[in-house]
């Protein structure tokens, strides 16, 4: 049911515009960098775009040319708070680091789905098989979303990086803002009601095991660790019903951190629900049983209705009881007051209205906002089909690409290779940034038959080793990665695998120790393409390039052949016995952007140098809870050396042995285990094929239970068990 006019006025006045605690400051780059090649025109052409009203523009640009630092630059110009929707949680993080390392004074903050594990609820019918909802929310993104709608709704000068499950609802803006505690210094309070709507807004009070989303009472003081902060409190000191001092301290240690005059307190829960309007949602949807189990009676689906009524019923108790229940998301309708149809509330409805829309790879991230809502009808339609929930489930949902578009503010779509609907929306017209800072061109792209791509681009790979550069090759199937890693390895080449069955904290193992230099060829399927930042690569092998589809399009082959981009000996060789029409246009774009380049570094005298970039994580800069970054590698701080793994292990020898002398013996052990683990990949390759399987699958073995990790993507495994036989 739902709201009234009176109860909309209730909520909007409570929800009504408050004092901004922190303000904002401007934004203001931290960089030593300035533009450079295609960056300064790109700039000014897409900031005038911005502050004249331009919805729809379109940067493209190619990879290596600084499409972060430009936007970055647009927003310090334009002076508007964004959002940057990247199609993923590893490009999202990588610019989350990027942006932090830019702004540091302003408010970046990250905002991506929150599970660890999800598995949502589901009815197969044909072989009647109903599956329970189970998920794992990990709490420390649960932690960045509360800070980032806090930000949102406190400053003006923030930037959120986000992927695009953010057009998932969340719980309304009006009721989020509304359920909201202003605490100042100097004022009365009477400490039972201020811990009462501590309840309401869904802290736990927890004496014994203080965290995050509590608060304890130590005589006339009463501690709240808030949801947006990671190890902060605030002690409220009372004295009689004066509120005396608000303290921020560390909650590990107890150490006054900070003094305020006074503070918000948000809810817990982006979820959170007022009685009276939990009152109301019941009525709501007791009506809609009511009425539904009559239709399925009608249509003689007793069993489906018996059902319902159970499922239902149950769910009502709970929320009158604890105003919680299992699924209480399916409810979502009357929680939050739409009308049927409605688009739920989402992300998009706390930014404000003069803020910049960032589509980073926008030739993903805009068909993956398009698909989301169709699979998810599919399946909530087919749970209230056969009585597992009501019809009204079907309304948490995410956001139809219609309504997305409607909703957006001025949007910039960023990409090396824009689809056909972001240039619509312009008109046909873009701004380009071919030009690199670098004066890197692309790569030269060679043809060379299917028959023997194998051989052929293992002789490329040993030429390509003995320059110290990386090879990565890109094959149609997992099986003929997993194959052709094994004949590799076979052949005395050093190789790993990486797809989509292999873990996220493997897969930045993977990366970090491929420029290290622990081995030389990487082989995948589609993850070497967009964000893939790998300076030491000088060959990239497309294998199969002339089987036309998804994986050898236009678009993945442009993209593919940026990752030689980035080097200015890269080369790319397509191996194909006839020439596409995805090949011919790749190729025709990668020559016309090349051509492009060489008449800029002609006409400027500029000589192409191969990036210079430190190694780093994958996730440098972002926060360590997303993944353990302690099974990933040990801590290093100082400067790293892309093309020298002898170099890199000494430093970690040296690291390590001063945190033994200094007894900080977690971390000399953690490094000591990465010590061995780069030692195993580098081991001498024997005569004999066995005896070398044998030792290399010992070592890493000790080394993976060592430190916890699994074996995935070495050679001679498969899904982490041992393979039996060559495959080759």
């Amino acid at each position: 049911m739902p709201y009234s006019t009176t109860d909309r006025r209730d909520i909007a006045e409570a929800a009504a515009p408050r004092p901004k605690l922190e303000g904002g400051k401007r934004f203001a780059m931290h960089t030593t960098f300035q533009p450079a090649g295609d960056q300064p025109t790109a700039i000014a052409e897409l900031a005038e775009g911005v502050m004249g009203g331009e919805r729809d523009q379109v940067l493209l640009g190619v990879t290596g040319s600084g499409k972060t630092f430009t936007m970055a630059k647009i927003i310090e110009e334009t002076q508007r708070p964004a959002i940057i929707l990247a199609p993923n949680k590893t490009l999202a993080a990588q610019l989350y680091g990027e942006f932090k390392g830019f702004f540091p004074d302003n408010a970046v903050e990250y905002f991506v789905s929150y599970y660890d594990y999800y598995q949502p609820e589901a009815y197969v019918p044909r072989s009647d098989t109903y599956i329970e909802k189970e998920s794992q929310i990990n709490e420390q993104i649960d932690r960045m979303r509360h800070s980032a709608t806090r930000s949102l709704l406190e400053r003006d000068d923030v930037i959120i990086v986000a992927s695009v499950s953010c057009i998932y609802g969340i719980g309304s803006p009006e009721t989020y803002t509304a359920m909201t505690q202003d605490i100042e210094v100097g004022k009365e309070y009477d400490q039972r009601a201020v811990m009462a709507d501590l309840i309401a807004q869904q802290y736990k009070r927890n004496d014994q095991a203080f965290h995050r989303g509590t608060f304890r009472v130590r005589g006339d003081s009463l501690e709240i660790w808030p949801s947006h902060l990671e190890d902060r409190g605030w002690r409220l000191s009372f004295f009689g019903e004066e509120l005396e001092s608000i303290t921020e301290f560390d909650t590990l240690t107890g150490a006054k951190t900070d003094v305020l005059e006074k503070v918000r307190v948000y809810a817990n829960s982006h979820y959170v629900t007022p009685t009276p309007t939990m009152k109301q949602a019941i009525k709501g949807i007791k009506a809609e049983l009511t009425l539904r189990l009559k239709q399925l009676e009608d249509e003689g689906k007793l069993l489906e209705a018996q059902r319902l009524e159970q499922r239902t019923r149950f769910d009502l108790e709970m929320l009158e009881a604890t105003g919680v229940c299992n699924g209480i998301e399916n409810y979502s309708r009357y929680l939050t007051g739409r009308a049927p149809g409605e688009p739920p509330p989402t992300l998009f409805e706390y930014i404000p209205d003069n803020a910049i829309v960032f589509a980073d790879e926008s030739h993903v991230s805009v068909p993956q906002i398009g698909g989301m809502y169709r699979g998810d009808y599919r399946r909530k339609f087919t749970l209230a089909e056969h009585g597992f929930r009501l019809p009204s489930c079907m309304d948490n949902r995410p956001l139809k690409f219609e309504e997305w578009d409607a909703m957006r503010p001025q949007s910039v779509f960023v990409s090396a290779t824009p689809a056909a609907w972001e240039l619509e929306q312009t008109g046909g017209v873009f701004t380009e940034q071919v030009i690199r800072p670098t004066g890197l061109l692309d790569p030269e792209v060679e043809i060379r038959p299917v028959t023997t791509q194998v051989d052929d681009v293992m002789d490329e790979i040993r030429k390509v080793t003995a320059a110290g550069f990386r090879t990565l090759v890109t094959t149609l199937t997992k099986r003929m990665a997993e194959d052709l890693t094994e004949y590799l390895h076979e052949q005395g080449i050093k190789v790993r695998y990486m797809h989509s069955d292999i873990d996220t904290i493997e897969r930045i193992e993977i990366l970090r120790d491929l420029r290290l230099g622990a081995f030389d060829v990487l082989v995948g399927i589609n993850l070497l393409r967009e964000g893939l930042d790998i300076p030491e690569c000088g060959l990239v092998a497309i294998l199969d390039a002339d089987k036309e589809g998804f994986l050898r399009s236009e678009t993945s082959l442009v993209q593919t052949i940026g990752r030689a981009a980035r080097n200015a000996e890269g080369r790319v060789i397509m191996y194909a016995d006839r020439m596409t029409g995805s090949m011919e246009r790749a190729i025709g774009e990668t020559n016309r952007r090349r051509e492009k380049q060489m008449a800029y570094n002609e006409a400027h005298g500029i000589t192409p140098e191969t990036v210079k970039k430190n190694v780093e994580d994958i996730l440098a800069g972002l926060y360590e809870g997303d993944v353990d970054m302690a099974r990933v590698t040990a801590k290093v701080d100082k400067p790293l050396h892309g093309a020298n793994l002898e170099a890199h292990l000494e430093g970690l020898r040296e690291q390590m042995r001063k945190a033994a002398e200094n007894l900080e013996f977690e971390e000399a052990a953690r490094l000591r285990d990465e010590v061995k683990r780069l030692e195993t990949v580098d081991l001498v390759v024997s005569d004999d094929p066995l005896a070398r399987q044998a030792a290399v699958d010992a070592a890493v073995e000790g080394a993976a239970k060592a430190s916890g990790r699994s074996t995935a993507g070495r050679p001679g495994q498969r899904g982490g068990k041992r393979r039996r036989g060559s495959q080759a």
